[in-house]
């Protein structure tokens, strides 16, 4: 909420500046325009008083009214520069007095310079008070704009994180997120909101147009294979037929493995579980891989977990860490928690950053397969609850660590009622 990164603060601040910018302008402009309107008034009213002071002077016989200034040393200089470029008429604005501003108007008569003056204070004070206005005026506004402009901007951040939130879950997988927001009409948002859902849509359909096909392909391939298999078995011994055999056992292994996964993508997998011993479990998993792999088990904790996938998770952990990793294969099982090691270069980059990709195997130099091992057990992962992670041991190798559910104990481990 108080990221200042966020598009709400950027809004909410571009609001403000902005406020304060035309608030700014009004205000200067309002100002000047009262000011000058001041000005031409005492402008005015100084040269009204300078012809009715003239018109008694000249009435007077050449004597100056004593509301009047005939002394050219008690005038401003700047007036009398004025009257002399004006042709003897002219009106000075003294805003340097200490008695307050005055507004002079001077006219010369019989070689002298009859000038009046008008108090401008007044007008100041009117000014000042009206600049007092504007500022509470403006700040009152953004009283009101800025929490406005917040909760304006909070509800389109709302509509912009569920979008990223939506996104955020196809990216996880979740491919039956949707938006919710679009439709005809909106404004951009709702356009954005459209497009991810049609792309969620799109995605989807092309997902589970794969799945279908791998599916059918795999079933479609069990049944010849079955023959294949058969017919196999009826072949004289000899070198040929078992290159034979082997490849047909090669092809059999990967039709299983595309029936495994087509099942794991439609979400047909459920788990059977049970209490069993997690060290028990993964030493005969390791010895049914046939592979050379020292097992340590630092403690045997009973899980409630199914076994047989469980089984099927580790047998392919050490199957990929000795062919496309380096001896020894180490297994380690703590409690809930069994770590696979090997001692070769280490899994790719890619597998590292965007997870295992069936027929995909990484970097050469970890050998060649289908890519579908880690797969599998990524996915029978899933299905039993546990997380499957994929990382590099600091002294070279590739480490698979998985962690079953953590649970209540089972029965037979709990201590007798009333026992501390």
């Amino acid at each position: 909420m108080w990221n200042w990164r966020s598009l709400r603060w950027k809004i909410a601040a571009l609001v403000i500046a902005a406020s304060c910018a035309v608030a700014l302008a009004v205000g200067v402009i309002v100002h000047r325009a009262t000011a000058d309107r001041f000005r031409w008034e005492g402008e005015g009213r100084a040269f009204m008083e300078l012809e009715a002071s003239e018109r008694e002077y000249r009435e007077n016989g050449g004597t100056p009214p004593e509301y009047t200034v005939f002394d050219p040393a008690e005038m401003p200089p700047e007036l009398l520069e004025r009257v002399e470029e004006l042709d003897g008429t002219g009106a000075w604005y003294d805003t340097e007095s200490v008695q307050g501003p005055w507004m002079w108007a001077a006219q010369r008569v019989d070689g002298g310079v009859l000038a009046v003056r008008i108090h401008m204070g007044p007008s100041d004070m009117s000014l000042a008070a009206l600049d007092r206005t504007i500022v509470k005026a403006s700040a009152a506004a953004l009283v009101v704009i800025v929490p406005l402009s917040l909760v304006i901007t909070e509800l389109l951040n709302r509509r912009l994180r569920r979008v990223a939130r939506t996104a955020r879950h196809i990216a996880d997988g979740d491919l039956d997120a949707r938006t919710g927001a679009g439709g005809p009409g909106g404004d951009e948002i709702t356009e954005i909101a459209g497009a991810v859902d049609s792309m969620a849509h799109a995605l989807q359909e092309r997902i589970v147009n794969e799945q279908r096909f791998t599916a059918d392909v795999a079933h479609e391939l069990r049944t010849p294979l079955m023959g294949l298999v058969t017919s196999t078995e009826l072949l004289p011994e000899g070198r040929a037929t078992e290159l034979v055999r082997d490849r047909v056992r090669v092809l059999r292994g990967l039709v299983e493995d595309l029936l495994e996964i087509s099942r794991l993508d439609a979400g047909a997998e459920a788990a059977d579980p049970r209490w069993v011993p997690v060290g028990s479990v993964v030493e005969a998993s390791v010895a049914r891989a046939g592979e050379p792999t020292r097992t340590v088990v630092v403690s045997d904790r009973r899980v409630e977990t199914d076994p047989r996938r469980l089984d099927r998770i580790i047998s392919n952990l050490v199957i990929n860490a000795h062919r496309h990793g380096r001896g020894p294969v180490e297994v380690r099982v703590d409690g809930g928690t069994v770590v696979v090691r090997d001692h070769g270069p280490g899994f790719p980059e890619s597998l590292l950053t965007e997870g295992p990709q069936r027929f995909r195997t990484g970097a050469s130099e970890r050998g060649h397969g289908h890519g579908l091992g880690l797969t599998i057990a990524l996915g029978q992962a899933g299905v039993i609850g546990a997380t499957l992670e994929f990382t590099n041991a600091e002294g070279g190798g590739a480490v698979a660590v998985l962690r079953l559910p953590e649970g209540d104990p089972p029965p037979a481990e709990a201590g007798p009622p009333g026992s501390a």
